[in-house]
């Protein structure tokens, strides 16, 4: 198990390392998927990327595991709501079908227990 949890770790920061990115690159799909009711969605694009890429990267090393882990699952949360909103104006834009628009959404759990198991320490393991 220790070993599946560590390799899930470099999995998890190259995933939140790759979207962090992505984020910048390529913001446009991103700012579609920011419900309308926020301000600044290129803003918002830009610090979700950010933490996703420090996120990513604090998972790596053993003094920033935990507090990136946090970070991470709150930062999925802070998200869902571009989900939720994906869902209710059916894909906002982008070809997704809505199949894959409801099951974003328990995946989003899977996703913050995923990081959060990950994330754990040596001594809570």
């Amino acid at each position: 198990m220790r070993h599946l949890r560590h390799y899930s770790r470099y999995v998890l920061a190259l995933l939140f390392f790759g979207a962090g990115v992505l984020h910048f690159v390529s913001p446009r799909p991103f700012m579609r998927i920011v419900p309308p009711y926020l301000p600044a969605p290129l803003l918002l694009v830009y610090l979700s990327g950010a933490a996703e890429i420090v996120g990513g990267l604090g998972l790596l090393m053993p003094a920033t595991r935990r507090l990136a882990g946090w970070g991470l699952v709150l930062l999925l949360i802070a998200v869902f709501p571009a989900n939720v909103y994906m869902l209710q104006s059916q894909g906002a834009g982008l070809a997704v079908p809505l199949w894959a628009l409801w099951l974003r959404l328990p995946l989003q759990l899977g996703l913050i227990v995923w990081v959060w198991w990950a994330s754990r320490l040596a001594e809570e393991q």
